[in-house]
């Protein structure tokens, strides 16, 4: 199967470098230093009209620090949701827990349920509900896949990763990017493994943190993850930039 770079980019010179280092899935968000942040809309139909085969998965994150959000915090995702999948998102990247460090089900499913819609109305032919920069008539003969849902790092967080491995299944995520709830991918190389085995078919592991051109392919091949993800960034005036050549390391080595 073939391996796949995800790569976290925080700007759009960031998109940029991806693109040149070969990558084909970026993770768009801002504010890196706060550990990723919700792009402006306008960010992301600019990167689908200068990239249109490049699938962009958008992070959905309203504020830095835990991931236990109020009534209105999660009517405020929602709206940003609707917003990126409008401007043409080809993935949402999200994460919600409840008090106990649990998927948070009711905001999950609140926040998850647009995107179900929006792939359903596709699928219709919707023109009404799906517009804009998603329908497949923006970029002729390029029919679009559906949109996919990602749960991101919250995962390293959970109470029990494999209790919220199947409840993250039972509401239809597509992945989970996390480091294997270690303080790199690399660390957490034993129980991606065993999250991997027991995800089987159902959802894919999506390893991330800590992922250079060194240590990609190794934990590719030792957790049986077919999927990674990096920032594979340098730091220029004080913040971080994807770096084409780090980029394009990885693609070889996981080549």
């Amino acid at each position: 199967m073939k391996r796949i770079l995800e790569v976290c980019c925080g700007s759009l010179e960031s998109v940029r470098a991806a693109v040149e280092g070969g990558a084909e899935r970026i993770e768009l968000c801002t504010a890196l230093e706060q550990d990723g942040l919700t792009p402006p809309a306008e960010w992301i139909r600019t990167v689908k009209t200068r990239c249109p085969d490049l699938r962009v998965h958008v992070l959905i994150r309203p504020r830095a620090g835990d991931f236990h959000y109020s009534r209105e915090e999660v009517a405020a995702m929602r709206a940003q949701v609707e917003s990126a999948l409008e401007a043409g998102a080809d993935g949402i990247v999200l994460g919600c827990l409840d008090g106990k460090g649990d998927p948070a089900v009711s905001d999950l499913l609140d926040l998850t349920r647009c995107v179900e819609e929006w792939n359903l109305a596709r699928e219709l032919g919707d023109s009404d509900l799906c517009h804009a920069a998603n329908d497949s008539h923006f970029f002729p003969g390029r029919p679009r896949k559906a949109v996919s849902l990602t749960f991101h790092r919250a995962f390293d967080v959970c109470r029990d990763p494999f209790e919220a491995l199947e409840t993250l299944v039972g509401l239809g995520f597509d992945r989970i990017l996390t480091s294997g709830q270690a303080p790199t991918a690399e660390a957490g190389i034993p129980l991606l493994k065993r999250l991997v085995a027991a995800a089987g078919p159902r959802i894919r592991i999506l390893p991330g943190c800590g992922v250079t051109p060194d240590n990609a392919a190794r934990i590719l091949s030792e957790s049986g993850a077919t999927e990674i993800h990096a920032s594979a960034s340098v730091t220029r005036d004080g913040r971080k930039c994807t770096s084409a050549e780090k980029v394009a390391a990885i693609v070889k080595a996981i080549s």
